[in-house]
């Protein structure tokens, strides 16, 4: 599911608890729900597990954190720290890593929007800290340009300093929004291509007019490269999802960019409590699983992970392919969630069976399955977010629920 269709499947989504991952590299830690005397938290509290075969939704709780993520925050929950100090160290890696000249961990990336501009109404200045996000009379800028082709419900996200966001749609509409009051050039990467202004050109503009560029790239990884190339690109902030792809604490993001600008983000954000950033606090133990989740990612053989996903993609496609009627196409996205999807649809005078009836039967049934949308007579899902072997299951629930509906 790409992240500007999400809105969407939230309205219709059953409130659901606990995800399964996929295979990597490395295996992400086992879904087990176990505590530490060996309970099962989920079948405790009657929480529905499920097998994964949509992709990294916030609703669905995100990912699966890797063995060495969680062992980060195990190891780092047994002794004290001061959360600064944690935040310059740390931070200073992610920003070489990510060719940035600053960083820092965020509670998500949404969080890092609203921190990336607070950091560029605010600067270093406490007191304007302080005002954030009563703008009036306090000499701070207090606009957001977007192209309305960007505009999506998480850009709520700057409205939380105080600011408005003005829509544009073409390179003059553009020119003639910025005035004196423009604090911020907003760029979302996951619609690149539905805006008229490319990325190249959006920095270009914002340059001549020296005014700052943030871009939200939450869901853009992979390619891997992405985490560097909106810096190399002259992006001046740039927002990132922790607990998507790079399997991090689901809870975390990174925010980085001009030290200047994250510098002053850091004084929205926790430890300090006199500003709009308060509740947005991020504990040591997912600033350093995030670390070790970033550093795990950079550091893997992602051909060797995408020839994983093509493999078990394939697996299923042969499975269900099988079923008289039914065929089966697999599409990569351009943007968001970069990933094979596999698209199975059917013969509707053959199969006589909705979407909507087949994601039911299978979320309904045992082991519990969550798909990704379809209507009519076609559905899609990823192997992404499955453990080992997974797909066989999902092969095989799909093709008993298909050939049930087969025409006699």
């Amino acid at each position: 599911m790409e992240r500007r269709d999400l809105l969407k499947f939230i309205s219709v989504a059953p409130l659901v608890g606990g995800a399964i991952g996929n295979k990597l590299s490395a295996s992400p830690a086992k879904a087990t729900g176990y505590g530490a005397a060996g309970r099962d938290l989920f079948k405790e509290f009657g929480i529905r597990t499920f097998i994964n075969a949509r992709g990294t939704i916030t609703a669905m709780s995100g990912s699966l954190m890797h063995d060495e993520v969680l062992d980060a925050i195990k190891g780092t929950s047994r002794k004290f720290c001061m959360i600064d100090e944690a935040q310059d160290k740390i931070g200073a890696k992610i920003a070489e890593l990510c060719h940035a000249e600053s960083a820092v961990v965020t509670s998500g990336a949404f969080s890092a929007l609203t921190l990336g501009l607070a950091g560029v109404l605010t600067g270093t200045d406490e007191k304007k800290v302080r005002q954030l996000p009563h703008l009036e009379g306090t000499g701070m800028k207090s606009e957001v340009i977007c192209q309305r082709a960007h505009d999506i419900t998480y850009n709520h996200a700057f409205l939380n300093t105080g600011c408005k966001i003005v829509m544009v749609d073409t390179v003059e509409e553009l020119r003639n929004a910025i005035n004196e009051k423009t604090a911020l050039m907003f760029f979302l990467n996951i619609n690149a291509d539905r805006g008229q202004i490319g990325h190249e050109e959006w920095v270009k503009l914002a340059r001549e007019h020296n005014i700052p560029t943030l871009i939200d790239m939450a869901a853009d990884v992979p390619p891997v490269e992405n985490l560097w190339r909106f810096n190399d690109m002259g992006f001046d902030l740039v927002c990132v999802s922790g607990g998507k792809a790079m399997r991090g604490p689901q809870s975390a993001g990174i925010l980085m960019g001009r030290k200047r600008f994250i510098d002053g983000a850091r004084l929205s954000m926790p430890p300090r409590g006199f500003n709009i950033g308060r509740g947005m606090k991020v504990n040591k133990e997912e600033i350093f699983g995030m670390y070790v989740a970033l550093e795990k990612f950079i550091n893997e053989d992602h051909g060797k992970v995408w020839k994983d996903w093509e493999d078990r993609t394939a697996s299923v496609a042969q499975v269900v392919e099988r079923v008289d009627g039914v065929t089966t196409k697999v599409t990569v996205p351009e943007l968001g969630n970069v990933t094979p999807n596999l698209h199975i649809s059917w013969d509707e005078r053959k199969v006589k069976i909705t979407a909507q009836e087949l994601s039911e039967r299978l979320r309904s049934g045992n082991p519990s399955i969550e798909m990704g949308g379809g209507r009519g007579n076609s559905i899609w899902m990823t192997v992404w977010m499955m453990l080992p072997g997974e797909e066989k299951i999902v092969a095989k629930r799909i093709s008993e629920e298909l050939n049930k509906a087969l025409v006699s």
